[in-house]
């Protein structure tokens, strides 16, 4: 899987940004789908496709 890899400051993977069509989406260190960024809506929404808010919120949802 590629996209932008998240690490904390020991190094450690925490996950993935991935872009998926027009979307951006996080994925954990395991490849699970925590949320994802429409663009052209301005808004994040988590696994569930409730509304998390307007902007992209991704990281607010990565938890290590």
């Amino acid at each position: 899987m590629s996209g932008e890899e998240l690490r904390d400051r020991n190094g450690n993977l925490l996950g993935r940004v991935v872009m998926e069509g027009r979307k951006q989406v996080l994925r954990d260190k395991n490849g699970n789908r925590l949320g994802e960024y429409h663009a052209d809506d301005n808004v994040t929404r988590d696994r569930y496709g409730s509304r998390i808010g307007t902007g992209n919120l991704l990281m607010t949802l990565l938890r290590p």
